[in-house]
């Protein structure tokens, strides 16, 4: 063969191996996996975000909730990416119970999973982290053995107004911020003490922010200012669709690292929710600024 033919065929092959190249497929980037666990602080309980888009999360349990797996969902599809997501939710439930009775539905690979502990970390012992960081343990080392790279996030969820303003409640006569603070230090040591631990997702925080930004009312008893936003729902424990919606925000900010303002003042659930879009804009502020500081 001659040179000027063998650089005919060299060119021939370059130029049917890019035009195949051309005619492939792109490769289609697969869903990111993330796994909800918590019980009715995760499922929006007492709020329209309840059963809110609960057609776009799978739930395990088949309950049918969307809650804040849904709003989150929601705002990673805004953001342009692309979540499977999944929760497995009890009401009035600890880890404990999830680890004991319901691992079977969950013990697989997910890339995040949340947690979500009882609203007083102890039912018996309000405030003690004792039961938690073991179930933490249990739990993290389960999802590791799935998936060596799995990111686990505890949620540290906000003080509960009628723990706090009525007599009887486990932080009666403290600051409103009190309990939130004891969560958030119970997750600290929850997640030094469990290596499988990524992070802690400040929601708590985010909540006594939008108190002293003036966001948010911290004493629904004495009646909510004009103005502001009452994050609790009507039992003064559970969050409101306010609430819910800071909640998932700083979720999404966490899991995600979008800054939560990038959302905008016509964020698409908060308008189908009823949230006013100053709104909107000052809870995603909130959220940003908290994440921000951690």
């Amino acid at each position: 063969m001659t040179i000027k033919m063998a650089a005919a065929v060299m060119l021939a092959m370059t130029v049917s191996t890019t035009a195949a190249a051309q005619r492939a497929p792109a490769p289609v980037a697969l869903p990111r996996t993330i796994l909800f666990i918590g019980n009715s602080f995760t499922q929006g309980a007492h709020s329209p975000v309840r059963n809110w888009h609960a057609h776009r999360v799978t739930d395990l349990t088949g309950a049918g909730y969307g809650g804040v797996p849904a709003l989150f969902k929601e705002f990673a599809d805004e953001a342009g990416l692309a979540y499977a997501v999944s929760l497995e939710t009890q009401g009035g439930q600890s880890l404990a119970f999830h680890y004991d009775q319901r691992r079977h539905l969950f013990d697989r690979a997910w890339d995040v999973v949340v947690l979500q502990e009882y609203s007083t970390l102890d039912r018996d012992r309000p405030g003690n982290p004792t039961q938690y960081i073991r179930s933490v343990g249990q739990l993290g080392s389960l999802f590791r053995v799935r998936n060596h790279a799995v990111r686990v996030e505890l949620m540290a969820t906000w003080s509960r107004a009628d723990q706090v303003y009525q007599p009887g409640g486990a932080w009666y006569g403290r600051p409103i911020g009190a309990m939130a603070d004891d969560l958030r230090s119970a997750a600290d040591r929850a997640r030094i003490t469990n290596r499988s631990v990524s992070g802690v997702i400040p929601v708590g925080q985010a909540w006594n922010r939008a108190f002293a930004a003036r966001v948010a009312d911290p004493d629904p008893y004495d009646g909510v200012a004009f103005g502001q936003a009452n994050l609790w729902s009507y039992d003064q424990y559970h969050a409101s669709t306010a609430g819910y919606y800071l909640e998932a925000l700083v979720v999404f900010g966490r899991i995600t690292g979008v800054d939560p303002r990038t959302l905008g003042r016509g964020e698409r659930a908060a308008d189908e929710l009823g949230l006013s879009p100053d709104l909107a804009a000052s809870l995603q502020l909130i959220a940003s600024e908290q994440l921000a500081q951690r």
